[in-house]
């Protein structure tokens, strides 16, 4: 399958039977500004584009919300713990970005979009979500040129701020998408 721009993105999830059943189970506690977002998109795209027939193993499925009115981590936890108990085996991962710009020593963050685009890499700031039409929609605050062309850089924010070009290397370093995928072009944490 080609990919080239956000539409073939989302004709790829609307194919994926697996993507889009873990699209629907997350819309089920009606999280406000939800998604679905860093490598559950991610990997899905650098498979195609490596022509990988099986799907590549996730270590979680990250699950982002946007609530002022319930800062507290135990709350994330409660519907952590909600969709495991409902659906075992799927690695749930849930943060609300309402409150993560102190976990990330940042200014507060005004959406899970905006705390997306605050990513390390931009071929991570990606999210899916569904509407309650049940339409898949796509959010990429920094597009999709480098996720389809399979490059890996800093985002801007990382880009313009050499004290977190630590953070970026090291976490490229550990985990050494490279390995998996063997077509990506890694760029250095002061590159854009």
């Amino acid at each position: 399958m080609k990919l080239h721009n956000e539409p073939d993105i989302l004709r790829l999830v609307k194919e994926d039977d697996w993507m889009m059943g873990i699209l629907a189970l997350a819309a089920v506690p009606q999280l406000p500004d939800w998604w679905v977002c860093a490598g559950f998109v991610r990997s899905k795209i650098w498979d195609v584009r490596h022509g990988y027939k099986e799907r590549t193993p996730l270590q979680d499925i990250d699950v982002i919300y946007y609530d002022r009115s319930d800062l507290r981590e135990e709350t994330e936890k409660l519907w952590e713990t909600q969709l495991k108990e409902q659906h075992p085996g799927i690695p749930w991962s849930v943060k609300n970005q309402a409150r993560m710009h102190k976990v990330n020593d940042l200014k507060p963050y005004r959406s899970s979009t905006d705390a997306m685009s605050m990513f390390p890499e931009t071929a991570t700031v990606l999210g899916l979500s569904l509407r309650e039409d049940g339409e898949v929609i796509l959010s990429a605050p920094h597009g999709v040129e480098d996720v389809l062309e399979l490059v890996v850089r800093p985002t801007p924010y990382f880009a313009a701020n050499p004290h977190l070009w630590p953070v970026y290397e090291k976490r490229i370093a550990s985990k050494n998408w490279q390995r998996i995928w063997t077509g990506l072009r890694v760029l250095p944490a002061g590159k854009r």
